[in-house]
């Protein structure tokens, strides 16, 4: 990665908003996981690894921010499909196949793709306190 790039992401990160936060960890996982198809395709052993292991950690992240008690279901629902993906993770790793990597590239697709159509939070300057009211997830 160029440093210019690498300064822009840092830039990015440092400046997004939880819900611009979460897409990029998304994107990141879904890279990661693409990358190491590619490295397991040319038997690339440690950059597999390597790459698997960023994926993991990523999803570790992301379930970890996860606020259960105001998510509700939903929460719990992600928690147990980011727990599955590591296990799947770690299945790949350890029998260097393909199949649990293209599962888990498909979901991770799939969420980043809806999470993508989520509204990023609005602004303190663009939305009066009046007008704004969180959003629970409990039923």
């Amino acid at each position: 990665m160029s440093m210019i790039h690498s300064q822009y992401l840092e830039a990015e990160i440092l400046s997004a908003d939880p819900v611009k936060l979460t897409a990029l960890l998304y994107r990141g996982a879904l890279d990661a996981v693409t990358s190491a198809r590619r490295h397991l395709a040319n038997e690339e052993i440690r950059e597999r690894s390597r790459r698997i292991t960023q994926a993991y950690e990523i999803l570790f992240e992301l379930s970890s921010v996860l606020d259960h008690k105001a998510g509700g279901e939903i929460s719990r629902n992600l928690g147990e499909l980011y727990a599955y993906m590591q296990v799947r993770l770690l299945d790949a790793n350890a029998r260097q196949v393909d199949q649990p990597l293209a599962e888990i590239e498909q979901l991770l697709t799939s969420i980043s793709e809806a999470w993508s159509a989520v509204p990023s939070a609005p602004t303190h300057s663009s939305v009066s306190e009046e007008e704004y009211s969180p959003v629970s997830f409990t039923g």
